[in-house]
C-alpha cells in the first residue's frame, strides 16, 4: 500500500470485509463521504491490491459439505520440484480450501472440506496419495467449528479501529 491507512480507509475496509454486498452509497453514508469520493477510495484500495476480490460465503452444511478435516502432510522427498508438483496439484483440488507450507516435522497443513468420511477417503487415495510424493499424512476431523472468519484483524494496522476486534 502506497500510503498509510487513514480512518476512512480503515472503516471502508472494515465494512467491506464484513459485507461485500454493501453498495457504494451505503458505505459512503456510514463513513461520512459522498458516493463519488467513496467509490474512488474503494477503487484505489483495489488498484493497490489491498482489496484482492469480493466473494460470497456459502453455508457449506446446507450444501451437504459437512465433513471438514485438517491434514498435516509430509512429502517423502521435499525437493523443489516435488514441492512445486504438490502445490500445483493442491491448486486444482477444490476440496482443499486452505493450504499452507509449515515449519516442523511436516511440509504442509491442509484444510479439506467434503461430503463425508467416504468422500474424504476417496480424496486421500485418488488425489493426495496417487501423486506418489507423500510419506505421511495425519488427519484431524473437525467435530465443531468454534470460529471461522475471513476478516483480517484491521485493528492491528489501524489505530482508528482499535478496540473494535
Amino acid at each position: 500500500m502506497s500510503e498509510p491507512l487513514d480512518a476512512v480507509g480503515a472503516r471502508i475496509l472494515d465494512l467491506i470485509q464484513h459485507d461485500a454486498a454493501l453498495s457504494v452509497a451505503e458505505i459512503a453514508e456510514q463513513v461520512g463521504l459522498s458516493s463519488s469520493p467513496c467509490w474512488r477510495r474503494i477503487k484505489k484500495l483495489e488498484d493497490d491490491g489491498v482489496i484482492q476480490r469480493r466473494v460470497t460465503i456459502l453455508d457449506r452444511e446446507k450444501l451437504g459439505l459437512t465433513f471438514e478435516v485438517y491434514c498435516t502432510v509430509k512429502l517423502s522427498l521435499p525437493t523443489k520440484q516435488n514441492l512445486e508438483t504438490f502445490e500445483q496439484a493442491v491448486l486444482r483440488w477444490s476440496e482443499v480450501v486452505q493450504c499452507a507450507t509449515v515449519t516442523g516435522a511436516a511440509d504442509y497443513e491442509l484444510r479439506i472440506v467434503t461430503r463425508d468420511m467416504h468422500a474424504f477417503d476417496d480424496f486421500l487415495r485418488d488425489r493426495i496419495l496417487s501423486l506418489g510424493l507423500v510419506s505421511n499424512i495425519e488427519s484431524r476431523i473437525v467435530v465443531r467449528s468454534v470460529k471461522n472468519s475471513t476478516a483480517v484483524p484491521l485493528a492491528l494496522v489501524s489505530p482508528y479501529l482499535a478496540g473494535r476486534g
